[in-house]
């Protein structure tokens, strides 16, 4: 089958470019040719609330992809359709994590339906963004109604999916893990590499915004610590004023525990942060999946997170890591507390060693054959 992916590829960065470049290899994997349309430009610099858009890893993810989509430039939408179409792809896949890309994937899916009968599938990372704006619903409609059919990760996204169309033709298949962070190291070698000592160590990774609640964790990292001796690291850049954050440290003298790196991992040094790490914290006060729990599962890694969106699907409670109330910090602490004074950080990665062979890229790959038929 011919497979055409519009979506994020190297030298962007981060872990939706990722994606699509594990998705490619999987499929070609499987005897498909695949042909990757990437963005000459994602998001316009005064929208984009981080550093730089492009990934500078000494480690890369590179695939072959032809960078034609501008996400505010119509002309760009219409010269990718003809491009796309022009190939005859048996089937369009578009990566979609939000309704800032509606336009342009909706003028682009236009302009393949007036030269090819290649089936139009949107794969969701999200249905509506975790930060509410005006207009999502009105742009989520617009994009997602030329689609044929969909691939969703998590039960949230797929009931998202069917309040806007309950007659949606879709498969649900669990988000993969990041097999490209391979590089394992033990975890005295990773604290060495870093710097880091033998303390108890928790782990927040990935880029900080409001919604994954960083807040309440520094909170509950507080109150943990006053029972029991531990460090935390935060190891993502920061999308925002970061202040907030500072003060709450200070206000809980926490400046010699907690670590605040502010800037994004590159890709070799992933398996350093999480192999030092006892357990992994995601504190989220909303959420439809996370790409992070599937890094940390790579490297068996525990993780305590919230009872948001999919986050339960993934992490078993009292098996792979806890679950507990989005917003509580008291909650949070006593799960650190308790992970800690159970030692369960064996038991749990032993656990998810054994179950994370279901969020292979074989599965994802049969589940788009499915439906495609």
């Amino acid at each position: 089958m011919k497979i055409a992916i519009v979506g994020p590829a190297y030298p962007l960065r981060g872990g939706i470019a990722h994606f699509t470049a594990l998705l490619a290899r999987a499929l070609q994997a499987r005897g498909h040719k695949v042909r990757i349309f990437s963005f000459t430009r994602m998001y316009p610099s005064l929208l984009f609330p981080g550093k730089s858009q492009y990934d500078e890893s000494e480690t890369t993810l590179p695939v072959d992809s032809e960078a034609v989509l501008d996400s505010i430039q119509p002309l760009s939408w219409r010269r990718t359709g003809i491009q796309v179409s022009a190939w005859q792809p048996d089937a369009v896949i578009f990566k979609y994590w939000m309704p800032f890309f509606a336009p342009a994937y909706a003028g682009v899916a236009r302009h393949i339906r007036k030269r090819c009968r290649a089936r139009i599938v949107f794969l969701c990372h999200n249905i509506l963004p975790h930060e509410a704006h005006r207009g999502d619903a009105l742009l989520t409609h617009l994009g997602l109604g030329v689609a044929d059919h969909f691939v969703v990760m998590s039960d949230a996204v797929e009931k998202q999916l069917l309040s806007f169309f309950p007659k949606a033709s879709y498969v649900k298949v669990p988000h993969p893990v990041y097999e490209f962070f391979a590089d394992t190291y033990g975890k005295k070698e990773a604290r060495a590499r870093l710097g880091l000592g033998d303390d108890r160590l928790v782990l927040f990774f990935g880029y900080v915004r409001r919604y994954k609640g960083l807040s309440v964790l520094l909170d509950a990292f507080a109150l943990a610590r006053a029972r029991l001796p531990m460090k935390l690291i935060v190891a993502g850049e920061i999308y925002g004023d970061k202040t907030e954050y500072e003060q709450k440290i200070a206000q809980h003298q926490l400046q010699q525990h907690v670590q605040l790196l502010d800037h994004y991992i590159p890709n070799e040094q992933v398996g350093l942060y999480c192999s030092a790490a006892d357990v992994v914290a995601l504190p989220y006060l909303s959420a439809t999946q996370s790409g992070i729990v599937q890094v940390c599962y790579q490297f068996n890694k525990p993780v305590i997170a919230t009872d948001v969106g999919g986050l339960p699907e993934v992490v078993e409670d009292g098996r792979t890591g806890f679950i507990v109330p989005a917003g509580d910090a008291a909650a949070f602490a006593e799960a650190l507390v308790r992970f800690y004074s159970e030692n369960r950080e064996t038991e749990f990665s032993g656990r998810i060693e054994k179950i994370k062979g279901r969020f292979d890229w074989a599965h994802m790959v049969e589940s788009i054959e499915k439906l495609l038929g």
